[in-house]
């Protein structure tokens, strides 16, 4: 299966609170279910973001913890755009996200664009 990283706390945000786009500056032609990894490095302007923007992205809270460096859950790709309404686009592309499955959390490291799990 696929794998992706993506930064705290956007990982957790596709997981548990309705983000249905990841930004990207590379466009994919992949479509499907993948795992999502939660990289070790945290983005605080995206905290920040979502701190701000509570009520318009429809966030009741912000965790204060963040699980990082692993596998936290999946989700199914099901286009690549570069031009969206939802309040998470930000481009130049956006994997438009459904169906996300949390998962346990399992440890894993972390790679550039999709990476096949193994093992």
């Amino acid at each position: 299966m696929k794998i992706l990283s993506i930064q705290q706390p956007w990982a957790w945000a596709i997981m548990e609170a309705g983000k249905d786009i990841e930004n990207r500056t590379w466009s994919t032609k992949f479509r499907g279910r993948f795992l999502v990894h939660a990289s070790k490095k945290f983005d605080r302007a995206g905290f920040l973001f979502m701190f701000d923007n509570l009520d318009r992205l429809g966030i009741k809270s912000l965790p204060l913890y963040y699980e990082r460096g692993g596998i936290i859950g999946s989700v199914e790709l099901i286009d690549c755009v570069q031009n969206h309404s939802s309040p998470w686009f930000a481009g130049p592309y956006g994997f438009i996200l459904s169906n996300p499955k949390p998962m346990d959390f399992t440890p894993c490291e972390g790679a550039l664009g999709f990476f096949d799990f193994i093992i």
